[in-house]
């Protein structure tokens, strides 16, 4: 069964994109983000640390209005503009990157995204986005392109979507902006943030057989963290819906012919912080270096007069946030140790990155929740090809040895 699921996934691969899009794929995120990994194992050797994979929230602004979010989309538009993003992606490849994750607010409402894109052929570039401002032009444009694929997120139903999201319209929206991805034979997936009004709709088989006849080609399920301003708890998964979530792509990795990402597992189903690993850092709208999207503190900056590689290795800040986050739990320090983040912060004089202030005001509020780490419930990977690939270019390296 598995081996007819891969051959179905590769007839898909072939026949429903753009092969031009393939062969994009497969060098610049396949083969040189392998080569990137191995170059990001041999620095650790020597004691430093360079992400191999960066996150790069490019815009503040946003057309919704979600449940949770955490970024101040209402504020006066900051983008990271051309010039930046030319010197941090050269400075990146120079350090041997060549994969992307394009994040905002919004990141079609950056006005320079296009060129951006078009002035690193070399490199791969993965926009999140609600989908909504994709046009059949600009996805003709991303075709033309080649080295972007847009991951188009998904949070529910009608009713679902619209209250998750603060507008009206969101789903059929969102599925338009989606179907012209697909119908320009765009490698496209699709994300969702898991939580309590969703999960029984998206957690499907019917879901993922629904976006294989689409055409979309990989999933990414994300699990609902409660952060920001308006946190809603209420919404986070169990620790029981957590591992129906984990036991759910195991097995759909091994059935279905599409890809699913996860960022919170390594081969052998245990827990792990890509932060912490050091294989991922998240750099916000205004050039703030953070560790990950919703640690919105920091210490650097991309626009420091220091080189980008030499900013990474000298920061006291991202290292002990390493050390901290790998010493207390395999999860999210975030969500279960909110003390031991805020005592971080306050140590090291980190800045609030938010335009509202109150960061670490909404840090102290925070009561200890669980996390993806839940020691004796591991669920290995059923798939060879995963299991392959993770032990290799995606696992812990070495990060919480005689830690946990």
């Amino acid at each position: 069964m598995i081996v007819s699921m891969y051959l179905k996934m590769a007839r898909r691969v072939i026949f429903e994109t753009d092969k031009r899009l393939v062969w994009k794929l497969a060098w610049n995120m396949g083969f040189k983000g392998m080569r990137s990994v191995q170059r990001f194992k041999r620095r650790l050797k020597h004691g430093e640390v360079f992400p191999p994979f960066l996150y790069l929230s490019i815009v503040n602004s946003c057309n919704l209005r979600c449940q949770g979010c955490w970024v101040d989309v209402a504020a006066p538009q900051q983008t990271i503009d051309l010039s930046a993003m030319n010197r941090l992606i050269g400075e990146a490849k120079a350090a041997g990157n060549s994969f992307f994750g394009i994040l905002g607010g919004e990141p079609f409402m950056h006005p320079e995204l296009l060129q951006i894109l078009k002035e690193h052929p070399d490199c791969y570039f993965q926009v999140f986005t609600n989908g909504q401002l994709i046009t059949d032009d600009i996805a003709r444009q991303l075709r033309r392109l080649g080295n972007v694929t847009p991951l188009v997120s998904v949070e529910g139903s009608e009713i679902v979507s619209d209250e998750r999201r603060g507008r009206s319209g969101v789903l059929s929206k969102t599925m338009a902006g989606l179907q012209n991805c697909l119908n320009n034979k765009l490698l496209t997936g699709v994300c969702t943030s898991l939580c309590q009004t969703n999960i029984d709709d998206l957690l499907t088989e019917a879901w993922v057989d629904r976006l294989i006849d689409m055409g979309a080609m990989y999933l990414w399920y994300h699990v609902y963290r409660p952060v920001g301003p308006e946190a809603n708890p209420q919404l986070a998964l169990t620790p029981e819906q957590q591992r129906r979530a984990r036991r759910f792509v195991v097995e759909m990795r091994v059935k279905k012919p599409i890809g699913i990402i996860d960022a919170y597992y390594d081969g052998r189903g245990q827990a792990l912080c890509p932060a912490a690993t050091g294989i991922s850092h998240h750099i916000n709208p205004w050039g703030d270096i953070e560790p990950c999207p919703i640690v919105q503190f920091s210490k650097e900056s991309i626009h420091d007069a220091r080189p980008l590689r030499e900013t990474f290795r000298q920061s006291e800040f991202l290292r002990e946030f390493r050390e901290l986050a790998a010493s207390s739990t395999r999860g999210c320090i975030v969500l279960e140790r909110p003390d031991l983040l805020k005592q971080l912060v306050e140590r090291h004089g980190a800045r609030d990155t938010t335009v509202r202030r109150q960061a670490l005001v909404e840090l102290s509020a925070m009561q200890s929740r669980p996390s993806q780490y839940d020691p004796g419930h591991e669920i290995p990977e059923k798939s060879w090809f995963y299991r392959f690939v993770k032990k290799h270019w995606f696992n812990d390296f070495g990060a919480y040895q005689g830690r946990m």
